[in-house]
């Protein structure tokens, strides 16, 4: 199980680590998480069947306990309104002016607060398809639906994502909650 558990961790800690931290914004948060699901993978490797990859059943595991994690938390709706932590996560392209950087970080911080602002069905879809890479089918696989759902979803999902960031832009307010 080590060698199994080791290459699991070498492969998919940082796309695994990155995913609970879209999903929950604050970084301790999210290493607690991938602590937790780690612990699930231990307890459960040996009932693994394999009809999903690996990749596929540890990225379940992790959105099931994102899921638990936000069912704990009595307000957690309000934790999703909170402001994306630059000092630790922002933009890598270090070559941009000044001016375009404080651009893109606001252009992304919008993003980041639309997309808490959205369903956790819709957040669970961009996330795993364009922040994670997954294709379709893994996501499907992951998130237990169908592929056609999976495609709904994510049309929906940016369909609303955009709804909000054209409201933002028309009231030209701050979105800080």
């Amino acid at each position: 199980m080590d060698s199994v558990f080791d290459e699991l961790y070498d492969q998919y800690h940082r796309d695994l680590f990155q995913f609970l931290f879209y999903m929950v914004k604050n970084r301790e948060e999210a290493e607690d998480l991938v602590q937790e699901v780690y612990i699930r993978v231990l307890s459960s490797y040996e009932r693994f069947e394999g009809k999903s990859s690996e990749k596929t059943w540890l990225f379940s595991i992790a959105k099931n306990v994102a899921i638990d994690h936000f069912r704990k938390q009595k307000n957690w709706k309000q934790r999703l309104y909170d402001k994306f932590d630059w000092d630790r996560g922002g933009i890598k392209d270090t070559s941009p002016l000044p001016e375009d950087i404080t651009i893109q970080n606001e252009d992304v911080e919008l993003l980041f607060h639309c997309l808490g602002m959205c369903t956790t069905n819709h957040r669970l879809v961009i996330i795993m398809r364009f922040m994670n890479d997954f294709s379709v089918a893994e996501t499907a696989q992951t998130l237990s639906w169908s592929e056609s759902k999976v495609k709904t979803t994510q049309h929906r999902a940016l369909k609303a994502l955009r709804a909000k960031m054209e409201l933002h832009a028309k009231e030209g307010g701050p979105f800080h909650a």
